[in-house]
């Protein structure tokens, strides 16, 4: 098993360090992926609320809520995270508190084997603010990551 190398700046700024809800989609009862992306997160220096699997779209806008995340990190590996994702994206963003609250979703997005690729235009259309498919690698993600300060930060300058 391959595991990608740390990021370069582990621990950044205390001023870019965020605060990031992670979860899978509410069909999807994979963990490993979660606990990787939990650690991962941790050693960029990023404070992480896991809220685990199998999370009815419900529980996890009263999460985001609750804990108001910069970014919330949906995590997919069933294949079915382009159907909950667009259910869930879109619940969201008619929630006036939660409109714009930087959500991300990755992993094995569609069932279409050896089609990767297809589900992100259209989890972008439905209101995502980034999407990566399965294949693409973690770099993207950190990159991500990295280029967008926290929510916190944001409001205050604009």
């Amino acid at each position: 098993m391959t595991f990608p190398a740390p990021a370069q700046a582990i621990h950044p700024d205390r001023e870019s360090k965020r605060r990031v809800l992670v979860s899978s989609t509410s069909s999807d009862s994979h963990t490993w992926n979660l606990v990787f992306l939990q650690i991962l997160l941790e050693e960029m220096g990023h404070e992480v609320i896991n809220i685990g699997s199998c999370v009815p779209d419900d529980l996890l806008i009263e999460q985001a809520r609750r804990h108001r995340p910069d970014v919330v990190v949906l995590s997919s590996v069933n294949g079915h995270g382009a159907l909950d994702g667009k259910r869930l994206i879109t619940r969201i963003r008619a929630l006036l508190d939660l409109a714009d609250l930087p959500v991300v979703i990755g992993g094995k997005l569609d069932i279409k084997a050896g089609e990767g690729g297809q589900a992100g235009p259209e989890l972008m259309d439905a209101g995502f603010s980034a999407v990566f498919e399965d294949g693409q690698g973690i770099d993207t993600f950190r990159d991500y990551l990295t280029l967008t300060g926290p929510r916190r930060e944001l409001e205050a300058a604009g």
